[in-house]
């Protein structure tokens, strides 16, 4: 599936038979995604140079699919249809596949070093909804406004999933540059948001003029009839002549 494309007509209706729990409606969503979440876990391993075979794309792509429909749908009533939907949950996709190929990776070297107890994932590790970006709409708002190096930074983060290391290798920035690079990102993003809302008025301030009385409409007078109504000529039957 190409997602580049807008939102189509199709996927309108299939997004709302889902939101109603229509029955079918489900089976029609995997059906149409379920191939291009497959593409995108293995391209973002492939990019991590992550070594995953069917079994492992499928656990991951379970686990894309359970949290889509989590929380009624939450993954899908935050879309906000600036985008292709396959676009969307293509970035969705990706966040969760980092996050777990992240998670499995530090369960390997715990049991290659013996652990008993795992250690929970450093800050970096998690997913980018959990680092200030709550949707790909967000993300693709900050690049607009971001240019150079800024900008190429925060799209190999949050679009292709990217470690700082592997920022470090492809940009040529150091990794310890990388964190305040995004920081300063999520806070122009802030501040923007922050702008857009002092522009608006206060509704509490806002004045609503009042509605102009509406005028009784009065009934049109009869018009006066300018001659006297004609008498009406009697009725004479043959037995009276």
């Amino acid at each position: 599936m190409d997602a580049d494309t807008p939102f189509t007509a199709v996927d309108r209706d299939l997004l709302k038979r889902c939101l109603n729990r229509e029955p079918g409606s489900w089976n029609d969503f995997v059906d149409r995604f379920l191939s291009l979440i497959y593409h995108t876990i293995g391209y973002t391993a492939h990019l991590r140079s992550a070594r995953v075979g069917p079994e492992d794309v499928e656990d991951i792509a379970a686990e894309v699919l359970l949290q889509i429909v989590a929380n009624n749908f939450k993954v899908l009533r935050e879309f906000r249809k600036q985008s292709s939907l396959a676009t969307y949950l293509a970035v969705v996709a990706r966040r969760i596949c980092v996050h777990e190929l992240v998670r499995r990776q530090k369960v390997k070297d715990a049991i290659k070093r013996g652990e008993s107890r795992l250690a929970e994932p450093e800050p970096d590790d998690a997913p980018a909804a959990q680092k200030g970006m709550e949707s790909l709409e967000e993300v693709e708002k900050l690049l607009r406004r971001l240019s150079g190096r800024e900008k190429e930074i925060v799209r190999l983060y949050y679009l292709e999933g990217r470690t700082y290391e592997e920022i470090s290798t492809e940009t040529d920035v150091p990794v310890n540059t990388i964190g305040a690079v995004l920081s300063r990102a999520r806070k122009k993003l802030r501040e923007t948001a922050s702008a857009a809302s002092a522009a608006m008025p206060d509704p509490r301030t806002v004045k609503v003029p009042k509605a102009a009385p509406i005028a009784t409409p009065k009934p049109p007078k009869a018009p006066k009839s300018k001659s006297k109504m004609e008498p009406i000529p009697e009725h004479r039957t043959e037995a009276s002549e």
